[in-house]
């Protein structure tokens, strides 16, 4: 496997939020995987599909999960080019590793870290992230590390969520729920900013002129993403991800001894997005965003 010259920062002090997908989060979206990485790849495929990836190119993939993007990445930049995925969560990076292993592939390593704080020297020509910018504690002290990976002239390529009003698959879950549940107050633990953080292209353009970027670009991408196997099935991913399960999870008791009401509501909710197969197929938006580390 292609070693970088940098060492991982694994042994750093964890911020709350690297804490809470750890402690929290990890089973949750482990349970529900297929959905994550399927479900939700329409984002990356075009994007990804589009890019193109001079040979030997060196590559840093930021939040990069179970390593699927990472290695497309990998098989685009070629035997001669190198790919750095980090996430904060070591046991996402199990499966890359596995996956990585049992394709051939021997020019991508996985580190678990803190990319706000990962010692990163600028020998990348390209930074890439999907659904992983909008978590960051200080996106621009972030985005400021990225630059810092980046050779000059290096490239930033992000996917991020558009507004929640676009996403009905976030939206109207979350809508049900509340129904039954008060919103979450403001000492509630959570991953980050959240998924809608990077929503709005006038305040992430300033927050990556702030970091050092110039060249920015925004492409709305709509599309389909599948959210379960069946009702049942994407009633149950609901409740544990997203605004919908933050709602239940920061309700406590309450949301327990409601459970039953809440889960019908949801399958009811989600009856007339059900594909003849049975799967729950739903529409959602996002931004590919891509800027230049500025001279």
């Amino acid at each position: 496997m292609a070693q970088t010259a940098i060492q991982p920062g694994v042994h750093e002090e964890r911020s709350e939020y690297v804490e809470f997908w750890n402690d929290t989060l990890a089973d949750k979206f482990e349970r529900f995987r297929k959905i994550l990485m399927n479900g939700l790849s329409y984002h990356s495929e075009i994007p990804l599909g589009n890019l193109n990836v001079a040979p030997g190119s060196r590559i840093v993939d930021v939040g990069c999960g179970w390593g699927d993007t990472a290695m497309q990445l990998a098989q685009k930049t070629g035997p001669d080019g190198y790919v750095l995925g980090l996430d904060c969560v070591d046991r996402f990076l199990d499966k890359g590793r596995a996956d990585a292993a049992a394709a051939g592939l021997t020019n991508i390593e996985f580190v678990a870290a803190d990319v706000e704080r990962y010692p990163f020297e600028p020998e990348f020509d390209l930074c890439f992230s999907r659904f992983g910018m909008m978590f960051f504690q200080n996106p621009v002290a972030a985005m400021r590390n990225i630059r810092t990976a980046l050779k000059p002239g290096g490239e930033l390529m992000f996917i991020v969520w558009r507004d929640i009003k676009d996403n009905p698959f976030f939206a109207l879950p979350k809508q049900v729920v509340l129904d039954f549940l008060p919103p979450p107050g403001d000492n509630a633990r959570s991953c980050g900013p959240g998924p809608f953080s990077m929503a709005d292209p006038e305040t992430v353009t300033k927050q990556l002129e702030i970091a050092g970027f110039e060249d920015i670009r925004f492409e709305r991408i709509d599309g389909p993403v599948t959210v379960g196997d069946s009702v049942e099935d994407g009633m149950r991913f609901q409740l544990a991800l997203g605004p919908a399960g933050e709602v239940f999870r920061e309700a406590g008791e309450l949301a327990e001894r409601k459970r039953g009401e809440i889960e019908q509501a949801l399958r009811d909710a989600l009856v007339p997005y059900q594909q003849d197969d049975g799967s729950i197929v739903m529409p959602c938006s996002s931004w590919t965003i891509r800027a230049r580390k500025a001279d």
